[in-house]
């Protein structure tokens, strides 16, 4: 007991003067001063792509898509290239530096250089916590500040607009399961005849990290989406497939190049998939769902993901002011 006192005490005095590298190898002479050795495998160097992969291989196992895992991998490859050091000898100042010095020569706005940050925060605080590291040299760089900027959703009218322009079942049953179920474009590609629950109105869907969640859709969806489904004559599983044969599950892209279609001939401007969730997450706000609730039905990890979805109206908060404090 004293003798991990001592080398705790030791260890903290000087964790600020020395990096990870010169810690490890300061715990080593601490433990053979002390009596106490290290494992073979604990005093051991790993090379950082090496602790890389391994790192991969822990994010995979948590449920992440190989294509976070693959931005992961190059946002921190691109790191290591930069600082030209090992992961052992990387200090606070090399990542600051380096933020500073990407964000300027990329020209990158605060919300993706703080993307950035989350990324290498995430792998540091990997190795520390496995204990690769004594202490991760990112501890002391703190989030981004950001603008919060208001982003557009639809109008009521913009959304009645879309679904009256529809010449086709498909399309019109398309625009009502975004608009009312706030799933996301890549959940919706998924989705098959068999996820789907009439009675209860409802679907199941897969998320991002294979999470399976339930989402609703209203009756006037119900009704339009069994409409397409029983005019069609294929027999492809997908709940949405394309028009011509041979009646191929739609892709994301699919899908997003034929609401911008949509968009364009109505002369509404940025009309996209995800426009569909912010609008509900905002409606529902609006309307007075508790925010753990929408969480659920957005399938969130973060609840403040969700509040970044959610964009209170000014008008709302004038007549709530009204209410509880004039």
């Amino acid at each position: 007991m004293v003798r991990e006192t001592i080398r705790w005490e030791v260890m903290q005095r000087m964790a600020s003067s020395l990096d990870n590298k010169q810690l490890k190898l300061l715990a080593q002479h601490l433990d053979a001063v002390l009596g106490k050795y290290l494992d073979h495998e604990q005093t051991e160097e790993v090379s950082s792509r090496e602790l890389l992969n391994r790192f991969l291989k822990a994010k995979r196992i948590e449920g992440c898509s190989e294509k976070t895992l693959s931005y992961y991998q190059k946002t921190i490859l691109r790191m290591l290239a930069e600082i030209h050091k090992e992961v052992f000898h990387i200090m606070t100042e090399d990542l600051r530096q380096y933020l500073i010095n990407y964000q300027m020569q990329k020209n990158l706005s605060r919300v993706t250089i703080d993307n950035v940050r989350r990324i290498l925060s995430s792998f540091f605080s990997w190795l520390e916590d496995e204990e690769y590291l004594i202490k991760s040299p990112i501890r002391r760089i703190h989030k981004v500040k950001t603008m919060s900027n208001i982003k557009e959703t639809y109008s009521d009218e913009e959304l009645e607009r879309m679904r009256d322009s529809c010449k086709q079942k498909r399309d019109l049953a398309l625009i009502d399961i975004l608009a009312s179920t706030g799933m996301r474009v890549g959940e919706l590609v998924r989705l098959n005849r068999s996820d789907i629950d009439f009675n209860e109105r409802e679907c199941k869907v897969l998320g991002k990290g294979n999470k399976e969640r339930i989402v609703y859709f209203d009756a006037r969806t119900k009704i339009h989406l069994q409409r397409y489904l029983d005019s069609r004559s294929d027999n492809c599983e997908a709940l949405f497939v394309s028009l011509k044969m041979p009646y191929s599950r739609l892709t994301i892209n699919g899908i997003e190049s034929r609401v911008r279609f949509i968009g364009r001939q109505l002369n509404i401007t940025k009309v996209h998939p995800h426009k569909f969730r912010r609008t509900l997450a905002t409606k529902a706000i609006d309307k007075g769902m508790p925010i753990e609730q929408l969480q659920q039905l957005l399938g969130h990890k973060r609840i403040d993901t969700t509040l970044q979805y959610a964009m209170v109206k000014q008008s709302n908060v004038k007549l709530a002011h009204k209410k509880y404090i004039g």
